[in-house]
């Protein structure tokens, strides 16, 4: 009897084929399902009735192992969307940033020494402008002039001026594959 239910698989193998197929639209994907719906079969073999329909079991295994794959496909492709909703996926490209840098280092040190001195006791340190005058020993007044026309040459650096000196100049980078807007 067993010889006889074991040709009766393989007799089924055609239309679980077939049916595969319809379902998955691919060869190789549809063979996989075959396989394992005939593995489940097997581990499940105790809840086939004797003298129940065959096909009709084997298909629904196959139907089952489907779903169960697609389930899993798509719960699958949920996390993946979740992961890349977490994951910062636009992060700047790091030599714009040091490029960037290098220019304002460029700018900062092109200033006078005595404007370059002030921003940086006022701006970088922190100190007030009581206490940046007082470290550079000259009148407030002076201080806040010279924090004045450094600030102007920083925001003409900014703005691309062209009265600023060359080395202070701002360089013009040219976009490649695009626009220079």
């Amino acid at each position: 009897m067993k010889d006889t239910t074991r040709t009766d698989v393989i007799g089924l193998l055609g239309p679980l084929r077939r049916y595969a197929r319809s379902l998955t639209r691919d060869e190789s994907q549809a063979e996989d399902l075959v396989q394992d719906t005939l593995v489940r079969a097997y581990e499940q073999r105790g809840s086939f009735r004797s003298g129940g329909n065959l096909r009709g079991w084997l298909l629904s295994i196959l139907h089952n192992t489907f779903i169960d794959h697609r389930r899993r496909q798509v719960a699958e492709f949920r996390r993946m969307g979740q992961v890349a909703e977490l994951a910062d996926t636009a992060a700047p490209p790091e030599q714009e940033s040091w490029m960037r840098l290098q220019q304002v280092h460029t700018a900062f040190m092109s200033l006078p020494d005595e404007q370059r001195a002030a921003l940086h006791l006022v701006a970088i340190e922190g100190l007030s402008y009581q206490e940046a005058a007082s470290a550079l020993k000259i009148p407030v007044g002076t201080l806040m002039s010279r924090l004045g026309r450094a600030r102007s040459a920083l925001r003409g650096f900014e703005a691309g001026a062209d009265d600023q000196p060359s080395e202070a100049r701002r360089p013009t980078l040219r976009i490649v594959g695009g626009s220079d807007v």
